[in-house]
C-alpha cells in the first residue's frame, strides 16, 4: 500500500470486485494518474464524448489506432466506456473525500493509483456437440490515492562561503601558524 508522509494532506478512495474489464480500467486509471483532480474528471468526460482517447502503453495487443492518441505520445488509444464511468464515479467520490477531510481540490493532484485483477465471475457458454465453454469476467479492484499539494517554498539567500577540504583547512591553520 502507498504511505503518504503527510497523512492529513491525502485521501483515498477504492471499490473492490468492480465488474469491468482489468486491462481497460489500468489503461483508464493509468491516463489521468499526476492530473489535477477536477482536470481528471473533465478529461473523462471528454472521453466519453470522443474528444479525447484513453492511450493503450501497456495492454496493446489488437487495440486499434487513433489520431487522438497522439496528443499523449502514442499511436494506441480507445473509448473504454463502461471503465471511464467507474472510475469517473470513483474520482467524484476522492474529491468528495478530499473536501470532507478539508483539504483544497483545486490544489489536489492523483499521486496514486492501484488497479489488480479480481476473482473472474464463472458463467457458461452453450458450444456444439452438447459441450460447455466457460464464459469469464475479468473483475478488478481499484484504489486511488490525491495529495494536495503544497506551495513553491523560495530558497533562502545563500551566503557564499568557500567550503575547503580537510586538507585545505588543514594547510590554512599550518599557515596562520607561521
Amino acid at each position: 500500500m502507498y504511505l503518504c508522509v503527510f497523512v492529513c494532506l491525502a485521501a483515498t478512495c477504492r471499490v473492490a470486485d468492480l465488474r469491468a474489464h482489468f486491462k481497460n480500467t489500468y489503461e483508464t486509471a493509468r491516463a489521468v494518474k499526476g492530473l489535477n483532480l477536477k482536470r481528471a474528471i473533465k478529461y473523462l468526460e471528454d472521453v466519453l464524448e470522443h474528444r479525447d482517447c484513453i492511450p493503450y502503453r501497456r495492454f496493446t495487443g489488437h487495440v486499434g489506432r487513433t489520431t487522438q492518441a497522439k496528443h499523449h505520445g502514442v499511436t494506441q488509444g480507445r473509448f473504454p466506456e463502461k471503465s471511464v464511468r467507474y472510475v469517473s464515479q470513483l474520482l467524484k467520490n476522492l474529491q468528495a473525500n478530499a473536501e470532507a477531510k478539508g483539504l483544497n481540490v483545486d490544489r489536489c493532484f492523483i499521486t496514486h493509483f492501484a488497479v489488480q485483477r479480481a476473482i473472474q465471475g464463472r458463467r457458461r457458454t452453450y458450444r456444439a456437440h452438447g459441450r460447455i465453454g466457460p464464459y469469464l469476467s475479468s473483475n478488478c479492484h481499484i484504489e486511488f490515492i490525491t495529495t494536495e499539494k503544497a506551495e513553491n517554498v523560495k530558497r533562502a539567500a545563500e551566503d557564499k562561503k568557500v567550503r575547503l577540504t580537510k586538507k585545505q583547512a588543514a594547510k590554512q591553520r599550518l599557515a596562520i601558524g607561521k
